[in-house]
């Protein structure tokens, strides 16, 4: 056994000919694929909805007809409905059914965000000068201090009761309220 690559069998002009043949044939079959289902379709409805006659009716009788067929709209709208129904709950069941097998698998997958980049970080991903230079911005930025909050003063709390004890506190408290 050589380690020569192997040459192929056909050369790249006849295989691209090759090719070309297939696709030409798969578009044609494709055709008479949807020209077939088209006419499946004109088929079974020809059957199952015949053409409506029309001429010669009534005033009444047209609009007997014409609450037939409401009736059988209604019929097949609930149909439609509860098919809906059943493919949305199928398909949720589906959904946590394949959760719970990722979960069996132990291989977890993390919901993916979308992430806006703005074009400085996309160019930071692509050379690291920027990232210098976001470094050395934050080291010129100037401190800012805050005032130290005035802290109360604790007292003794038997001093606060003797001094609200009585008329004199009752009346502190009252001028405080105001």
């Amino acid at each position: 056994m050589t380690d020569f690559p192997r040459k192929p069998k056909y050369s790249a002009t006849r295989r691209l000919h090759l090719k070309s043949k297939l696709l030409k044939k798969a578009a044609s079959m494709l055709v008479a694929e949807s020209e077939r289902k088209k006419q499946e379709k004109e088929r079974v409805v020809s059957e199952c909805f015949p053409p409506l006659k029309l001429s010669g009716l009534s005033v009444q009788e047209l609009q007997d007809l014409c609450k037939e067929l409401h009736r059988k709209i209604d019929v097949v709208d609930e149909a439609r409905y509860d098919l809906e129904v059943k493919v949305s709950k199928n398909d949720t069941e589906i959904q946590t059914l394949n959760q719970k097998v990722i979960g069996l698998k132990g291989a977890k997958r993390p919901n993916l965000k979308r992430v806006k980049k703005s074009t400085d970080d996309m160019l930071g991903a692509c050379t690291d000068t920027t990232k210098l230079m976001k470094s050395d911005f934050k080291a010129n930025l100037k401190t800012v201090k805050k005032d130290e909050e005035k802290k109360e003063e604790v007292t003794d709390w038997r001093k606060n009761v003797e001094a609200m004890s009585g008329m004199e506190g009752r009346k502190k408290l009252f001028n405080a309220g105001q």
